[in-house]
């Protein structure tokens, strides 16, 4: 199921409109000749040509309008990879060259304990980052490839969205306290792994971009449809009615790469919404009670097995589409 769209697609269309164009211009050429020669434009073949050669005209217009869509599309897709390299040389060398340091003051100078066991701690750092980096790429480099033969598995969500809590507050070196949970007991079938990529940068993404204080809600609860909503909600600057869908797209990140203060690559929602879609869920972005803030929620489908600790019931999945 792969949503690449292959670059054959604007050459074939470039092909075809050539080509549309010598013959239009060499029909009209002979229209203009027999015309001449005929002198009489109600003639059969005359109209014939010249019906012919509208609806030429008709469609070179509508393939130079949508040459004109794709090129922009591609030009918008090239400043996001360069935004993309930019983010990603910044991430690579910042703990790269903190770990280096770190390093090097340990191997020339004489520190305390209590130093050393602070400097392991700030190198242990930089290694989490890094290797949070690394796994996000290889997730997004992964969602083109076919694995249908993971296995699906009955998952305590709510147990797993305590753990991811716990993860990204450690991670970001902020109290348990600034993620508060409300969940209900409830446990679906899926790949853990692909709940946890969601989940995960969901959660990771309001604590850092959460404001000060800071102060995320993640709350789970069951539709009227039957199926089970997961809400994220933070209390930051929020997302621009305008921008929330762009924000899903492949290497975007809001405003210039040069003037952010946060880290990040502008794959994590990306990848969260790719994944959701594996699920046959849904994801999308709604104004918190209270702002300022933005809120992401996540609706897992009805046809997966939902339960809590008194009734269980399997559903067959309906077909990917």
């Amino acid at each position: 199921m792969s949503r690449r769209k292959p670059l054959r697609t604007p050459i074939i269309l470039a092909i075809v409109m050539i080509v549309l164009l010598i013959v239009l211009t060499v029909g009209w050429v002979l229209l203009s000749v027999f015309g001449a020669l005929q002198a009489d434009h109600n003639s059969g073949f005359y109209w014939a040509v010249l019906t012919i050669g509208s609806l030429f005209i008709a469609v070179l217009l509508a393939g130079t309008i949508l040459y004109l869509i794709l090129s922009i599309k591609t030009i918008n897709l090239t400043r996001r990879q360069a935004n993309f390299i930019d983010s990603v040389t910044h991430e690579l060398k910042s703990p790269l060259a903190s770990m280096k340091l770190y390093l090097q003051t340990l191997n020339r100078l004489q520190v305390s304990r209590e130093e050393q066991a602070e400097f392991h701690r700030y190198m242990l750092e930089d290694l989490e980052r890094l290797d949070r980096l690394i796994n996000q790429m290889l997730q997004a480099g992964r969602l083109d490839a076919d694995d249908s033969q993971v296995s699906e598995e009955e998952v305590d969500l709510a147990d797993l969205l305590r753990q991811i809590a716990s993860s990204v507050c450690l991670s970001y070196r902020v109290s348990k306290d600034v993620v508060t949970l409300n969940l209900i007991p409830c446990f679906v079938r899926a790949r853990r792994s692909d709940l946890e990529v969601v989940f995960r940068n969901l959660i990771d993404n309001a604590v850092k971009y959460a404001g000060s204080p800071p102060n995320v809600s993640v709350v789970s609860l069951r539709s009227a449809k039957g199926s089970v909503v997961v809400q994220v909600t933070d209390n930051g600057r929020g997302i621009p009615f305008h921008l929330r869908r762009k924000i899903f797209g492949r290497f975007v990140r809001l405003g210039s790469e040069l003037e952010r203060d946060k880290p990040g690559t502008g794959l994590g929602l990306y990848i969260a919404r790719e994944m959701t879609r594996r699920l046959r869920g849904r994801i999308r972005i709604r104004d918190p009670k209270q702002k300022p803030g933005v809120m992401f929620e996540v609706e897992l489908p009805k046809m997966m097995i939902v339960r809590d600790g008194t009734a269980s019931t399997t559903v067959a999945h309906p077909p990917v589409q």
